[in-house]
């Protein structure tokens, strides 16, 4: 980046914490309506970074500094402190029918250069930023994959469901093959050591890392300007929202990860596309595929679909986790290590109590059972309340769900905000949209009124 702008450095987290909170102020608090509900929110929103910012601290220091295992754990109490607010305030929106229009301090034409600009720095730390052995572990070749497999096949103890977590790996594998393409365009020479080729190989895993990266966070700022445009009517809500995410100091600190970013823009394109139930279904069941955790927003989204839609939602749903079984049957090694895959899936297991990271490397996990208990319910609550949804109960919904799956998610749980920001970010901006049902704003599809076509032209004739 030095490169490009003279004497650049990148701004520290912590400092960026500090800048990014002044600047949310100045643009988005109403100093007129001091205690409205919007400025409420702003806090809750910058309340995440401080436990963020120490996770992140403890993480580099490991092993280096003496206290950084107690500063870890301190950071997750604080991350579920503020996370239980949040939920608290997701599980009250929709009873907020009152939506006064609360403009940000600053008009469309300024909020879409900011923006600009902030998604421009973002993306070439991304570009220029040195990725991590986490970050990376989803581009590996699939070569390289099936060698790991037979290894785990050898060696019982290891089980990438303990340490990694219950969902389709391998669909982080796919992005990969136009990046190498464009990467061995040049010559090849048959000279290369067995170290060239090794480095060879990290460049392309590294640029893999990016170019996923960098689309995901633009499908993400693309689609909630669309929603804003779209389905709030309000283009400034949704250059609002957008320019919010990426001034966040969480966005800064997992600009790179995908693990985060991937199955955030999924969820908000999910949205996008909900008058289309057929497409929003197969993003919700590629979602779930990915990370499993969006399977428990079926129960919501169906009961949303109910009046109309229901079908082509379920079939979307259906047919995308079809895709992905399809596809993970083709890159398995052995009928064996298939099912194995399949099971970490669709989770079908009882919660882990070892390998546990996070917050539950202190908490007892019995503790668990009953928040994974109470998250099971709250799932199922959503098909019966509210009884008339429309979009806000739906984007509310969504997002309560995917921020109390990290009360139990047993794999570093708690830092996974973009599961939840975007979709936090327009319940924050969203206006009254009682409107917005779906037997109100869905056709009935192409079937139907292909058929009541032919039964009208037949009654002519």
């Amino acid at each position: 980046m030095s490169d490009i702008l003279f004497h650049y450095e990148r701004v520290n987290p912590t400092s960026w914490a500090y800048l990014s909170s002044l600047l949310m102020l100045a643009l988005f608090f109403k100093f007129n309506r001091v205690w409205s509900v919007r400025n409420f929110d702003l806090f809750l929103l910058m309340s995440l970074a401080p436990g963020l910012l120490l996770v992140q601290w403890a993480w580099e220091n490991m092993g280096v500094a003496e206290n950084a295992a107690a500063i870890e754990y301190f950071g997750f109490v604080c991350l579920f402190a503020a996370g239980g607010i949040l939920l608290v305030r997701t599980l009250l929106d929709s009873a907020m029918v009152r939506r006064p229009l609360l403009e940000p301090n600053l008009n469309a034409a300024g909020l879409m250069f900011m923006g600009g600009a902030l998604l421009f720095f973002l993306m070439a730390n991304v570009v220029t930023g040195k990725p991590s052995p986490d970050d990376l572990s989803p581009a590996r070749q699939v070569e390289q994959v099936r060698a790991e497999q037979q290894d785990t096949e050898d060696d019982s103890h290891r089980d990438s469901f303990a340490t990694d977590g219950p969902g389709y790996w391998l669909l982080y594998l796919l992005p990969r093959i136009s990046t190498q393409k464009v990467i061995e365009a040049g010559p090849q020479s048959l000279d290369d050591t067995a170290a060239e080729r090794e480095q060879q190989n990290q460049v392309v895993a590294e640029a893999t890392v990016r170019v996923v990266a960098i689309l995901s966070h633009v499908m993400i700022v693309i689609g909630i300007i669309l929603v804003g445009h779209w389905h709030f009517e309000n283009l400034t809500a949704g250059l609002a929202a957008a320019t919010m995410y990426l001034m966040l100091p969480y966005t800064a600190l997992w600009t790179g990860s995908v693990g985060h970013a991937v199955p955030a823009s999924v969820l908000v394109w999910a949205v996008v596309l909900y008058r289309r139930p057929m497409l929003a279904g197969m993003m919700i069941g590629l979602a779930a595929g990915t990370i499993y955790y969006p399977a428990f927003l079926l129960p919501l989204w169906c009961s949303f679909y109910w009046d109309r839609g229901l079908k082509r939602f379920v079939s979307g749903v259906l047919l995308m986790i079809g895709v992905l079984v399809i596809t993970m049957a083709f890159t398995s090694t052995s009928t064996e290590r298939f099912l194995a895959n399949l099971v970490q899936m669709f989770g079908l297991r009882v919660p882990v109590t070892t390998d546990m990271e996070g917050i539950w490397k202190t908490w007892s996990y019995y503790y668990r059972f009953p928040i994974i208990a109470a998250f099971v319910a709250l799932s199922i609550s959503f098909a019966i309340w509210p009884a008339r949804k429309n979009l806000g109960t739906l984007i509310s919904g969504s997002c309560a769900l995917m921020l109390a799956s990290q009360f139990w998610h047993a794999h570093r749980g708690g830092v996974f905000v973009a599961w939840y920001l975007p979709l936090l970010l327009m319940m924050i901006f969203r206006p009254n949209l009682e409107d917005r049902t779906a037997r109100m704003k869905l056709g009935e599809g192409w079937w139907i009124d292909r058929q009541r076509t032919k039964r009208a032209a037949a009654g002519t004739g």
